[in-house]
C-alpha cells in the first residue's frame, strides 16, 4: 500500500507553490516594468495630492484615492513574485528612483501656476500612465499581471477623460504630449468605462480644438 501525505500537509504544498512565486518566475522586462509601475502610479498619487491640497478641486482627491488602489495592487504583484518593492518611503515626493523625484517636483511647480495648469498635469500624467502601461502589457507573459495592467490601463482613461473634461469645461484646450492627438480624442470624447479603478468627474470631454504645443515632461 502506498504511504499516503496527511492531508494538511498537501494543502499546504499546494498554497506554496501557488502563492509564494519567486522572482525567477518574471522576466527581466516584466520585473522592471512592475517595479517602474508601482513608483509611476506613487507620483500620480502624490502630485494629485499636492495639486489638491494647492487648489482643493475634487477630482485630485478623488483620482488620488484611486491611486493609491493601483499602487496597492503593484505592491500585491510585487509581493507575490518575491520581488524587492521600490517604495520603501511612502512619504510623498519620495521615491527609490532620483528620475521619479525630479519628474514629482517639476509635474507639482507646473501644476501650482494655476488650478488650469494642474488640470493639464493631470492630463499628461495619465498620458503618460497609459503609454508606460502599454509598454509593460507588451512584455508580461502572466495573466495575473496582465489583469492588473487592464485595470490600471481602465482606471487611467477614465482619469484622462476627468481631467479633459473640466479642461474643456473652463474653456481650454489640450495639446496631447505622449499620446497622439488623435489617440487622445478618442480617449476623451469615448463613453466612461466601468470595472476598473478610475475615480473622477464622469462625463464626455468635448472635443476642441488644439493649443499651441508644449514640452512633456521627461519621464524615467
Amino acid at each position: 500500500m502506498k504511504a499516503r501525505l496527511p492531508l494538511i500537509l498537501v494543502v499546504l504544498l499546494g498554497l506554496t507553490t501557488t502563492a509564494c512565486a519567486g522572482p525567477f518566475d518574471l522576466g527581466e522586462d516584466e520585473q522592471s516594468e512592475l517595479l517602474k509601475m508601482r513608483e509611476e502610479e506613487k507620483l500620480a498619487r502624490d502630485v494629485y495630492l499636492a495639486l489638491y491640497d494647492a487648489w482643493e478641486l475634487p477630482v485630485f482627491s478623488n483620482i488620488s484615492t484611486a491611486e493609491q488602489r493601483h499602487m496597492d495592487a503593484l505592491g500585491r504583484m510585487i509581493a507575490r513574485y518575491g520581488l524587492e518593492d521600490p517604495v520603501v518611503d511612502d512619504t510623498p515626493g519620495v521615491f527609490s528612483n532620483p528620475a521619479f523625484t525630479d519628474l514629482y517636483n517639476q509635474l507639482v511647480a507646473s501644476g501650482s501656476q494655476s488650478s488650469l495648469d494642474a488640470l493639464k498635469v493631470g492630463a499628461l500624467i495619465e498620458e503618460m500612465d497609459i503609454v508606460d502601461i502599454r509598454a509593460a502589457l507588451a512584455v508580461t507573459t502572466h495573466a495575473d499581471l496582465a489583469g492588473v495592467y487592464e485595470n490600471l490601463m481602465r482606471g487611467s482613461r477614465n482619469h484622462l477623460r476627468a481631467f479633459a473634461a473640466q479642461i474643456y469645461a473652463a474653456g481650454d484646450t489640450y495639446e496631447a504630449q505622449y499620446l497622439t492627438q488623435e489617440e487622445f480624442d478618442e480617449i476623451a470624447n469615448s463613453p466612461w468605462e466601468t470595472g476598473g479603478n478610475g475615480n473622477g468627474h464622469h462625463g464626455h470631454a468635448r472635443r476642441q480644438r488644439n493649443e499651441r504645443p508644449r514640452h512633456a515632461a521627461r519621464r524615467p
